[in-house]
Order: C-alpha cells, then sequence, then structure tokens
C-alpha cells in the first residue's frame, strides 16, 4: 500500500472558539492524534486515510502550528494538555484514543494522566523520558537561542536528524513533506514550542506508575534522541504498558512507516477496548 499524504477528502474541518484549527474524518471509536513541533495536523495523512476506515479520527495544529492561533504570552506544557481538553469540549467527544508523537507524546501522556475518564488509552510515539543531562542541556540552548533569534533555527540539521542524508534516504516524499510543514510553521509558534519540548525532561516516574489506561510506548531503533530504552522504561513503570520498536527508521516514523504504525494502533486499540469492556 502506498502512503497518501493528503487527507481524505472526506474529511470535515473547523476552527474553535478558542482557535484551534482541526479535521476529522471516519466513524467508530475516536482516535486523537497530535503532531510534533514544527508539524501541523496534514503530517498525520497517512495514518487518517488508513484508520479512518475503522475509526472516528480527529487531527488538530497545537498552539502557533498550521492554522491555529499563538495565545499571547508564554506557554507551557499545561497549555497544550488544556487546548487538547477543551477541543475535546467542544466536539462532545467524552472518551478518546490518545495518540501523540514526540511533544505531542508529551501531550498525551500528560492528558491521560491528568484526564483518565477521558482516555480510552493513551499511545506515546518517540516519547523522551529522562533525558541525559548532556543531552538536556544541548536541547536546552538550542531553544533558548531559537527563542531569542528565530534564524536560529537550523532546519535542515533538523531534517538530517530525524531522516538521515536526505539526499539518499529512501523516505523522500515523507521528508518533503515534513521540510514543507517546517518552511510553513509560525516561528514564534515553534520556537514557544520547541523550549516547552526542550525544557520538560519528559513525564515523571511517579506520573507513570499512576497511568492506568492502556499505555503503548512506540518508538524507532535509529532516534538518537528519544530512544527505545526511554520507551522500555516507561513501559515498565506504566501498570498497563507495553512497548513496540519499529526496526529501521528515525524519529518521523510517523512519516516513513505509516502503514507499520497503524497496524500497531489498531491492534493495541481492538485490545484496549476489550480491556475496557470487564472494567
Amino acid at each position: 500500500m502506498t502512503a497518501s499524504f493528503t487527507l481524505p477528502a472526506s474529511s470535515i474541518s473547523g476552527i474553535t472558539k478558542a482557535g484551534t484549527a482541526w479535521s476529522r474524518c471516519g466513524s467508530g471509536e475516536t482516535v486523537v492524534l497530535l503532531h510534533g513541533v514544527g508539524m501541523n495536523k496534514n503530517v498525520w495523512a497517512p495514518q487518517v486515510n488508513i484508520l479512518s476506515e475503522s475509526f472516528d479520527v480527529l487531527v488538530y495544529d497545537m498552539w502557533g502550528h498550521g492554522e491555529s492561533d499563538l495565545p499571547d504570552g508564554e506557554l507551557a506544557l499545561r497549555d497544550y494538555v488544556q487546548q487538547l481538553s477543551d477541543l475535546m469540549s467542544e466536539l462532545q467527544i467524552s472518551k478518546a484514543h490518545i495518540v501523540g508523537h514526540s511533544i505531542g507524546a508529551l501531550i498525551a501522556l500528560t492528558f491521560a494522566c491528568r484526564y483518565s475518564e477521558n482516555c480510552s488509552s493513551v499511545t506515546a510515539i518517540t516519547a523522551v523520558f529522562d533525558r541525559p543531562a548532556e543531552k538536556s542541556n544541548a536541547v536546552k540552548q538550542r531553544a533558548a537561542e531559537i527563542l531569542d533569534d528565530g534564524n536560529a533555527r537550523n532546519d535542515a540539521e533538523t531534517l538530517e536528524r530525524w531522516f538521515d542524508s536526505l539526499e539518499t534516504n529512501p523516505y523522500s516524499e515523507a521528508a518533503i513533506v515534513a521540510k514543507q510543514a517546517l518552511a510553513d510553521v509560525d516561528p514564534m509558534g515553534y520556537a514557544r514550542a520547541y523550549s516547552v519540548f526542550a525544557n520538560v525532561s519528559g513525564i515523571d516516574s511517579e506520573s507513570l506508575s499512576e497511568l492506568l489506561v492502556p499505555s503503548l510506548f512506540l518508538t524507532a531503533d535509529g532516534d538518537p534522541n528519544s530512544t527505545p530504552e526511554m520507551s522500555q522504561k516507561m513501559s515498565e513503570l506504566a501498570p498497563n504498558g507495553h512497548l513496540e520498536v519499529i526496526s529501521g527508521h528515525r524519529h518521523m516514523v510517523t512519516l516513513t512507516a505509516p502503514e507499520d504504525i497503524c497496524e500497531s494502533l489498531a491492534t493495541f486499540f481492538n485490545s484496549s477496548s476489550t480491556v475496557s469492556d470487564f472494567q
């Protein structure tokens, strides 16, 4: 199957009262997909096309990305979590499978801890956890430079980290999608989100140990910053945690292996629903 990088024509879209842009497609149990820093809801197009055959799939732009507004003042992780909560409330979604990639994974996990009654399951894709001091200091410095001067952002370096060599990588279309998203993002929206991402080492161990909803920690074996070891530790701490590592991919595994991602998600959602029936 060839992945489609365009949202289905049958999608409906809108903008909430608070300024969150969203798109929705399909029917069945609701699945909400959260993108990473610098991306937008359209990067989930391959997953929406596949999952909407069996699920009601909702994607949205986080603050300062895509078509969503950028609130005044500084933003914290809780503001992105509140954005998700408010979106679900306005669209009258009482419960959903929450899936996040990168910073979206941190938002998803935090949401699942705070609003477990609204969460059928949570999936964290390439999430950071207990980031080592050396890498933490490096990402914080990079975030501070970008926040101070938007021109300090190095998209070429970012794409190289996400996809390896852009000249030789076999996922050229996926890389082009990510490159265009970075080119389109509001510089300040990117800077604020990246600052939040840089200054959070990941969800804390205590919260993970109290995360009762079914949780899947999914990563790629070639991601040097959101490593398989991080996902394994999180899966061991979460009472209902599961681990899956996709081989041969890097940080943007959602774009380079969408079929594998969808297969893993659908299997997990169905098993989570079975568990929920008996809880």
